[in-house]
């Protein structure tokens, strides 16, 4: 009988084992094929023997030697609901991007009230929700904002270099975004191609894009309720 459970022990590992490699040499198959980007996440998933990957934050779904690869959804016919949007979900929330990588000596730097919790926003000055986002962070108090201009939208480079050349970038900002007065062109010497690089690293793909000091990135607009939920979330996380 010892015997017996031994060798059911021995046939466990050496099957995990095979499995182990198995997706170990999957992964190294995919990676092949997007040389220039990570492969962040491969797991086998309970439909159709398929396995999940995760590249650059986006999912798709392959066989078990990487022949085929199928973008889409995966849907629960009797729940109706997507599994694919619940597994994006899942990663949005568990994503982080770490305070003290980002450029923050090149943000426009707002501090009200004690300014002990902590913000950064990725904007570009021509995102009209970008603009609404502003409204909502304008009642925001006791916080620190970094915003680290992102002009990624046709036309809004120049009104970007014109609002980081401003003799006060704060209050040029704040006037553009929140009264549409249009700053004055200037130029001079910018970081916005190093704010651009730092936004692309970090797979920022749309504006506005939030960080909170935790690390928990939120894209696109929230209003003011879920910006203060998130803030007391990263304090206490800490």
């Amino acid at each position: 009988m010892r015997l017996f459970l031994c060798s059911l022990g021995l046939l466990g590992l050496l099957l995990t084992g095979l499995a182990q490699a198995d997706e170990a040499d999957l992964r190294a198959a995919v990676q092949e094929l997007f040389p220039g980007s990570k492969v962040e996440n491969l797991a086998k998933t309970p439909y159709l023997g398929l396995y999940e990957v995760v590249v650059d934050g986006e999912i798709f779904y392959t066989d078990e030697e990487a022949k085929y690869f199928f973008m889409g959804h995966v849907v629960d016919a009797k729940k109706r609901v997507s599994l694919t949007n619940e597994r994006m979900q899942q990663l949005l929330d568990a994503r982080r991007i770490a305070i003290d990588s980002l450029p923050l000596k090149h943000a426009l730097k707002t501090v009200r009230g004690n300014g002990e919790r902590l913000l950064v926003v990725y904007s570009d000055p021509n995102c009209p929700y970008c603009k609404k986002l502003e409204k909502e962070l304008a009642n925001v108090t006791d916080i620190t904002i970094y915003t680290l201009l992102y002009p990624v939208l046709n036309g809004s480079m120049k009104t970007a270099e014109s609002i980081w050349c401003a003799e006060d970038q704060v209050k040029t900002w704040d006037n553009f975004m929140l009264k549409s007065k249009v700053p004055a062109a200037k130029n001079c010497d910018t970081p916005l191609r190093i704010l651009l690089d730092s936004g692309r690293q970090n797979r920022v793909t749309g504006t506005p894009t939030l960080i909170f000091a935790d690390g928990s990135v939120v894209p696109g607009f929230i209003p003011q309720t879920e910006i203060e939920r998130r803030l007391k979330l990263a304090a206490n996380s800490k």
